[in-house]
């Protein structure tokens, strides 16, 4: 049974637009993640081929179906070209059921603040749609950009929850619950 709300489907920041992913940016998908300065410090995730890059859309296209949320794709307002992504996917984290936060942009948009304009809209939409789920944010601890992305979409660190992931060691930040 979906939850599926189709209002979620579009957010609008200041400067971007974030829509759930299509088909069509499977080309976006594959070249952001087959970017090895994207992965670096999460190279679990790099995609060496396309096939691959439809694989993980049609993974975040079932999460959207089911939970009525996912990945969003991010674009300037005044742009058609794909930015990068962000997003949020259910997990568990120790033994706890939480929301974990994600953003991945390409190079190009770098250093321009889009990453944390995108995770904020992110984490204030899941703050008033899914209040249940604590929303966290895995980050390697040498990846002092996606840090401050989560500081800036106002995550704080929670040492008690750092754990190993996929590649390593995670800190985590967590979302502080809405009042």
């Amino acid at each position: 049974m979906s939850d599926r709300n189709p209002a979620a489907e579009a957010l609008r920041t200041a400067r971007l637009s974030l829509r759930r992913p299509a088909e069509a940016d499977i080309n976006a998908i594959f070249e952001i993640h087959h970017d090895p300065e994207t992965c670096l410090h999460n190279p679990s995730d790099a995609l060496a081929r396309p096939d691959e890059a439809r694989e993980l859309y049609r993974r975040w296209n079932e999460q959207w179906q089911r939970h009525g949320y996912g990945y969003w794709v991010a674009r300037r307002l005044d742009s058609d070209r794909q930015l990068g992504f962000c997003g949020m996917k259910p997990m568990e984290l120790q033994g706890m059921k939480v929301l974990n936060l994600f953003y991945r942009f390409a190079t190009s948009a770098w250093g321009q603040g889009y990453a944390g304009e995108a995770a904020t809209a992110v984490v204030a939409w899941a703050s008033r749609h899914v209040p249940d789920l604590p929303l966290i944010a895995r980050v390697r601890p040498a990846n002092i950009a996606s840090q401050r992305v989560a500081v800036r979409a106002g995550l704080t660190r929670a040492e008690h929850l750092d754990c190993d992931g996929y590649d390593g060691h995670d800190w985590i930040y967590i979302a502080e619950p809405a009042n």
